[in-house]
C-alpha cells in the first residue's frame, strides 16, 4: 500500500502565507495525507529561574529578566494559536487529511531545515514573503531562500490570486533533459489533477543542447539548435515527456523559446497565465550538490505564480 503523501506547511499568519494556504486548492494533492503546521516564534526562550529555590537566600531576578520570559512566554503563545488557526483552515478543505501544529521558539530558517531532515516530508509550503512571527524576514533570498537551497524535499511557494473554478489549471514545466527536469515531470505525473488541466513543457534553447545518445543511455550528445528550422529535434526530445503526462489525463504541448531561461519561464508563466511553476533543483549545468541552480532560484524568487521545487525521491 503507498504511504499517505508527507506535507510540512510553514505558517506566520501574514497575508502570503494564508495566500499559500488557499493555494493549496489547485496542488493537485490527494485526499489522504499527513501535514504538520509549523510556526516559528524569532526569540530566545531563556531558562526559567525559580526564585524560590533558597528560602534562606532567595535569588533575586531583575524585573527586565522577568519581562523578557513573559515576552518569549506571549510570542511563542501567538504562534501556536497562528498554527492551530492554519491547521483548522486546512482541515475545512481537506477533511480527509491527518493534521498536526506546533510552534517553536528558534531560527526560522534553521528550525525549518532541521524539521524537515528530522520528519522527511514530500513537499514543504511556504509563503512567498512573511511578517510579524517570523520576524519580518520571510522573504526570498533571506529564510525561505535558505530553506530552498537546504532542505532536500520539494518545495512549494505559494502564490496567486484566486482561482476561478471555471477555467481550468495552468502548469508550466522547465524542461532541458537533466535528471532534476525529469523529476519535475514525474512530480507532476504524480499528482492529481482535475479533468481539463493544461501542462506546457518550456524547454529554452540557446546554440547546442544535450541529449541522451540513442544506443548508449550513459553517454550524451550535443545537437544543434541555434536556428528555429532544428527545433524540431528539440520537440522530438521531449515528446515521450509530453505522451507520459497525456496519458495520467494531461493536455500537454512542447514549448521551445530562445533566451535566457529564467527569463523565458517567467515571460511564459506570465503571458500564459500559469497557476504554477514546475522546475528542478538543478538543470543540465548546475553542480552535483543540494543548492539550488540559478534558473530555479530566479524562478522561485520572481514568478507571479505559484512555484514548486522538485527534487528527486530518494
Amino acid at each position: 500500500m503507498k504511504e499517505a503523501m508527507k506535507i510540512l506547511v510553514a505558517h506566520d499568519g501574514s497575508d502570503c502565507a494564508n495566500a499559500a494556504l488557499e493555494n493549496l486548492s489547485t496542488a493537485g494533492l490527494p485526499e489522504d495525507a499527513h501535514v504538520l503546521v509549523m510556526s516559528l516564534a524569532d526569540v530566545f526562550v531563556p531558562a526559567q529561574v525559580d526564585e524560590n529555590v533558597d528560602d534562606t537566600f532567595p535569588l533575586y531576578v531583575p524585573e527586565g529578566i522577568k519581562l523578557a520570559h513573559a515576552r518569549a512566554r506571549q510570542v511563542l503563545e501567538e504562534a501556536e494559536e497562528i498554527a492551530r488557526q492554519a491547521r483548522e483552515r486546512i482541515k475545512a478543505t481537506f477533511p480527509n487529511w491527518e493534521v498536526g501544529y506546533e510552534a517553536e521558539a528558534d531560527s526560522p530558517a534553521w528550525a525549518l531545515i532541521r524539521k524537515a531532515d528530522s520528519w522527511r516530508p514530500d513537499l514543504m509550503v511556504l509563503g512567498a514573503r512573511g511578517r510579524s512571527v517570523f520576524g519580518g524576514r520571510l522573504i526570498l533570498g533571506s529564510i525561505s531562500q535558505r530553506v530552498l537551497y537546504e532542505v532536500r524535499c520539494s518545495v512549494r511557494i505559494g502564490r496567486g490570486p484566486y482561482k476561478d473554478p471555471a477555467k481550468p489549471i495552468r502548469l508550466l514545466i522547465g524542461v532541458d533533459n537533466s535528471a532534476d527536469s525529469n523529476a519535475a515531470i514525474a512530480g507532476v505525473c504524480d499528482l492529481w489533477w482535475p479533468k481539463g488541466t493544461e501542462v506546457g513543457l518550456v524547454a529554452v534553447v540557446d546554440t547546442v543542447m544535450a541529449i541522451p545518445h540513442e544506443t548508449d543511455p550513459t553517454a550524451i550528445k550535443w545537437i544543434e539548435v541555434a536556428k528555429e528550422e532544428n527545433w524540431v529535434q528539440v520537440r522530438e526530445v521531449f515528446e515521450p515527456a509530453a505522451q507520459r503526462l497525456r496519458s495520467n489525463g494531461l493536455h500537454t504541448d512542447v514549448l521551445v523559446r530562445r533566451g535566457n531561461p529564467s527569463d523565458q519561464l517567467l515571460q511564459e508563466a506570465h503571458t500564459w497565465g500559469a497557476d504554477c511553476v514546475f522546475v528542478g533543483a538543478r538543470g543540465t549545468r548546475g553542480i552535483d550538490r543540494l543548492l539550488l541552480g540559478s534558473v530555479s532560484s530566479a524562478v522561485a524568487a520572481r514568478a507571479h505564480c505559484s512555484v514548486e521545487v522538485v527534487r528527486p525521491k530518494k
